[in-house]
């Protein structure tokens, strides 16, 4: 069952935590909990999103915030894997297009990234798919994000089915936290208050985000 927003937040899904103590909603009751969900090959992570989740974390954690980070994979599952996680937070190495993205920008230092992830950071459960995918997925899909698909056009409706069908076609493996919370990409953030209620889920930047952890914190 996908999480529903106002409901007991489904706990989190994950294969391996590659840094600090592992946790989870059932072990951090009585504290706001703020999940990134982020993938190695995303350089918004690291140019907005993870810097977002580490400014809050240092100045909200004393305050009875908990920041979690998943690395998660859709795509490109030949760099946003384990192995990868790995090495960048051992190593602050950083492949594929954030290491384009933040080498253009002059971001990196000694070809490194130039800050550390210092909260808890797991790799999603990735499974394998092994049925294909049916009618009522790509129907599903399609409603979730394009909203007036019934009005369009047969024709444009035929091109998105088929884009939509290609797009699961190419998929490898399917991540069970990012499916479990419906997200639409990284970078998102799942936010769940003191009760383990999941409170919001978002994607991309949230200028807006620290407002809304203030309010948690102060029920």
């Amino acid at each position: 069952m996908t999480a529903q927003i106002g409901r007991k937040a489904p706990l989190l899904s994950v294969s391996d935590w590659v840094q600090g103590e592992p946790g989870n909603f059932d072990q951090l009751s009585d504290r706001v909990v703020l999940v990134e969900v982020f993938q190695v090959n995303c350089p918004g992570c690291f140019l907005y999103a993870l810097p977002q989740a580490i400014d809050l974390y240092q100045r909200y954690f004393d305050h009875g915030l908990s920041v979690l980070g998943v690395a998660t994979a859709f795509e490109d599952f030949d760099k946003n894997n384990l192995e990868n996680l790995t090495r960048l937070l051992e190593k602050g190495e950083v492949i594929g297009e954030t290491h384009r993205a933040l080498n253009q920008q002059g971001k990196l230092i000694a070809d490194r990234l130039p800050f550390n992830i210092p909260f808890p950071v797991a790799m999603d459960r990735l499974q394998k798919r092994e049925a294909d995918i049916t009618q009522d997925e790509i129907a599903l899909f399609i409603n979730q994000r394009v909203p007036d698909f019934e009005q369009q056009t047969k024709p444009h409706q035929l091109k998105v089915w088929q884009q939509v069908e290609h797009y699961f076609q190419s998929l490898t493996y399917h991540a069970e936290t990012f499916e479990l919370f419906n997200l639409q990409g990284t970078p998102s953030y799942i936010l769940v208050d003191k009760q383990g209620l999941l409170k919001d889920c978002g994607f991309g930047t949230h200028p807006d985000l620290e407002g809304k952890i203030l309010a948690l914190l102060q029920e």
